[in-house]
């Protein structure tokens, strides 16, 4: 099964609210974006963000220029549903994003909770980057979180990376300026604790 297949087969298991991963409103991904791009006008995009809410809040705030990545066809339709007219305002991708292809210099800010974990393979990884490096202005900002190292080593059935600050930036490179990092504990929907590390840096040119 490749990785398309898990995560349809994922979503079509159980409901969202029942995903491990699921928060009402991701507070923190929310005042990190709002800290770095106060502009409404700001290119964002949530890079694994099919299902999340996180689209839901920006929109509300009065961000217009917003994409969402998604691997999984359902979990951006369940989105979409969700959105209902507002998600006409949202730009849609379906696509894997180790091997997408982005449009150079395009996003002020990229924003990844729980996908970067996931790249178990050293070329995923920097797979990943180079398109984060392409697709970023100079000068914006990456926003990724991942398990930390309390964490879990596995999640959804597959097996992950977990990640410190320092480790989670050295797999990025010289280009990321640290500006912020900090843990916080997820409370799963069945109530065990996850640790979730937050790193946000700028992108120099």
């Amino acid at each position: 099964m490749d990785a398309r297949e898990h995560w349809e087969r994922i979503y079509a298991g159980k409901p969202l609210e029942q995903m491990s991963w699921h928060r009402p409103h991701l507070k923190s991904s929310l005042a990190l974006i709002e800290r770095v791009a106060g502009d409404p006008a700001a290119a964002i995009i949530d890079v694994g963000g099919g299902a999340s809410t996180l689209v839901d809040d920006l929109t509300a705030l009065g961000y217009r220029n917003v994409t969402v990545l998604d691997i999984s066809r359902s979990a951006i339709g369940i989105t979409r549903k969700r959105l209902g007219e507002a998600g006409g305002l949202v730009r849609w991708v379906n696509a894997d994003v180790t091997d997408a292809v982005f449009s150079e210099r395009m996003y002020d800010v990229w924003h990844d909770r729980a996908v970067f974990h996931f790249l178990t393979e050293a070329e995923q990884r920097r797979a990943y980057v180079r398109n984060v490096l392409s697709a970023v202005k100079p000068g914006g900002h990456v926003i990724v979180s991942t398990f930390g190292l309390g964490g879990p080593k596995k999640c959804s059935g597959l097996d992950v990376v977990r990640y410190d600050a320092q480790s989670l930036t050295d797999e990025f490179g010289a280009r990321f300026r640290l500006m912020e990092s900090f843990t916080e504990m997820h409370q799963t929907p069945w109530g065990t604790g996850q640790e979730f590390l937050f790193c946000c840096w700028e992108l120099e040119g």
